[in-house]
């Protein structure tokens, strides 16, 4: 199937993007959350590959890595339920993983794979601008973007960052780990601002984000909004049953997020 592009994926009006552990609390059960998203209005979707030390995750997402790893969950399989979703949906798919998942799996085989089995692109929160180009030229090879992250710290990187970005700009709302919010007092819109300057290209919020108050602020400051930690929250609390929740969750959160364009 052919997928649609991320530049479509933000071309429709504000976009929503969940993001969900692969395996948590099954594989089975990740699959069956892209269509159900989807359905609710998701426009883009991350899907996180699971690592033994996610140092940009909080408690709520490292357990999550956790479970699915003490659940056999590996590279291999998650790159096989890729293969079923792409035979029935086009929906833009992101891997968020680290730079040891990448290179225990062999860096160039990781990227031609992730790009033939239909995936979009690819964020690695731990690799630094300075060091992107060693993953971002495979990635271009193969035809795959490498989503860079702002931070409110980058400050002067930011035109240098946003210049060589792809796909979109992921602006991290917060300083520290991901996990909910309940205020977020970093000026996001400034950072949107810098990254417009340098480059006409897509920004979406992400850390943070729980309530359709907060995304309809958030998505009123750019082009998308990201929410992990409380979709995984479900996950965690209804376990095989979660999917009807993270279906509403998602429908509001995108109803929200609408309400700002």
């Amino acid at each position: 199937m052919n997928k649609v592009s991320i530049a479509e994926a933000f071309s429709a009006g504000k976009a929503f993007i969940p993001f969900i552990t692969c395996g948590d609390p099954s594989l089975s059960v990740t699959e069956q959350l892209v269509y159900a998203m989807e359905e609710a209005g998701a426009d883009l979707i991350e899907l996180g590959i699971p690592f033994s030390d996610p140092t940009a995750e909080g408690p709520v997402i490292q357990g999550a890595n956790e479970r699915a790893l003490s659940g056999g969950v590996t590279t291999d399989k998650i790159f096989e339920m890729v293969i079923r979703i792409r035979e029935k949906t086009s929906i833009p798919l992101l891997f968020m993983t680290y730079a040891n998942v990448v290179f225990s799996y062999g860096k160039e085989r990781f990227i031609r794979t992730t790009a033939e089995i239909g995936m979009n692109g690819l964020i690695l929160p731990d690799v630094p601008f300075e060091e992107k180009e060693e993953f971002g030229s495979v990635c271009k090879t193969y035809g795959l973007e490498l989503v860079s992250l702002i931070a409110p710290t980058s400050h002067d990187r930011i035109t240098s960052i946003a210049r060589e970005a792809g796909g979109f700009v992921y602006c991290v709302s917060s300083l520290g780990v991901t996990g909910v919010r309940s205020n977020i007092t970093t000026d996001v819109g400034a950072m949107v601002s810098l990254v417009k300057q340098a480059k006409d290209i897509p920004c979406a919020i992400g850390f943070g984000i729980s309530t359709p108050e907060q995304a309809k602020a958030m998505a009123g400051k750019a082009d998308g909004v990201i929410v992990g930690s409380a979709i995984v929250k479900l996950c965690k609390q209804y376990g095989e049953d979660c999917i009807p929740y993270v279906k509403e969750y998602v429908r509001e959160m995108k109803e929200a997020v609408k309400e700002a364009d």
